[in-house]
């Protein structure tokens, strides 16, 4: 690995101590854990763009992870940098995420208003440090601080203090100082964007919502489609979900490669001798300014044409309206909480918890339970 990347020998350690395994190194053991948890096994069920129960081939919180470790991997290996712990940054990011994606978390912020809010980064951090229940010594998954800072990925300065009183010099310190995470926290939030900017694409196409003729009104796809067509001229006629496929991967491709040649300058150019030098630099892991551009207007077409699409928002505004009356039933009636939940008078924050954990289907269910009413209809 190279000098600036993260040494698992050097890691600054979990907030438990604990022997080492004989076999793996810190990061991996951090990445067979979060496989192992149970909210990693929820995200299979939980929305991305499309609802889970919508279609069986459209993405989830869990297709979107591996995409997300696997594009990572990719680019670390060429860096140089740490590939277990990208990997396992990739798997826990959206640990966190709430049924019905960002319209289940604005509810829950909303509901939460008063209690300190709810923001799906922070939830995955709470979710690895204490709402995962599988060990007798310990709360959480005692996961190590370079793997926990890079799944906040943000936080408000606010919240970042209160995180420095519980942990003096912890996760919250870099909000605080203005300084950066680990060179592979960096590439992990470029290779989200990289995967959801792409299957969004191959989504939204797949579900009639998103047509080639507006994507070709998107520089960026317009280039791979142009040169796919004078390639492979019948393929659209005669194989459209090949052809669109092949757009894709050119376009994945090319994002790849612009990320690691853009990052090898600016590696290159300020040498950082260490993981410490690091964080005190600007970002060093980036796109080029011109894939920047490119990047942000497929994404200001993606939710101007997809995500504000009112087939979207229609069944999205439907599970928005799920977890708040959730939320409305519970802290009116704690008898509905499972045991393990329940108290004389749960905290808003428990309650939160419980939703957040849910999947779309099992929220659905339970609202249909509680007060007799199918806001999705046929849904098992």
């Amino acid at each position: 690995m190279a000098p600036w990347a993260s040494d698992p020998a050097r890691s600054r350690g979990r907030r438990i101590a604990e022997p080492e395994a004989p076999t793996r190194t810190a990061f991996q053991r951090d990445r067979d854990r979060i496989v192992h948890s149970s909210a990693f096994r929820r995200l299979v069920y939980k929305t991305q763009v499309f609802l889970n129960h919508e279609g069986d081939l459209f993405r989830t919180r869990l297709t979107h992870s591996l995409e997300v470790a696997q594009l990572g991997r990719s680019m670390a290996r060429s860096l140089r940098l740490n590939e277990d712990l990208v990997e396992a940054i990739a798997l826990a990011h959206d640990l966190g995420h709430t049924p019905f994606g960002h319209a289940g978390q604005d509810a829950l912020d909303a509901c939460m208003r008063d209690c300190g809010g709810f923001e799906h980064n922070l939830q995955s951090l709470r979710v690895v440090d204490r709402l995962e229940q599988r060990y007798p010594e310990w709360d959480g998954l005692n996961l190590c601080f370079e793997t926990r800072e890079g799944i906040l990925k943000r936080c408000p300065k606010p919240l970042a203090e209160r995180l420095e009183l519980r942990e003096p010099g912890g996760v919250g310190a870099r909000f605080i100082h203005g300084e950066q995470p680990s060179l592979e926290a960096q590439l992990t939030n470029l290779a989200d964007e990289i995967a959801y900017n792409a299957h969004d694409i191959d989504d939204g196409v797949r579900s009639g919502l998103l047509s080639m003729e507006a994507l070709r009104e998107v520089p960026l796809f317009a280039r791979f489609d142009a040169e796919v067509r004078v390639s492979h001229p019948a393929l659209e006629a005669t194989a459209p979900r090949r052809h669109l496929a092949e757009v894709v991967r050119r376009m994945l491709s090319e994002q790849v490669y612009d990320v690691i040649a853009a990052s090898e300058l600016r590696l290159q150019a300020l040498a950082p001798p260490d993981v410490a030098a690091v964080r005190r630099a600007p970002p060093l892991i980036r796109f080029s300014p011109q894939m920047r551009e490119a990047s942000a207007s497929l994404k200001r077409f993606l939710f101007k044409s997809l995500y504000r699409h009112p087939q979207v928002q229609s069944q999205t505004e439907r599970g928005r309206q799920i977890v708040q009356e959730l939320f409305e039933i519970y802290r009116r009636d704690p008898a509905c909480l499972p045991l393990e939940f329940r108290s004389p008078q749960p905290s808003a924050r428990g309650i939160a918890d419980y939703i957040a954990g849910m999947t779309d289907r099992y929220a659905i269910n339970e609202h249909q339970r509680l007060t007799g009413r199918s806001l999705f209809p046929g849904t098992r």
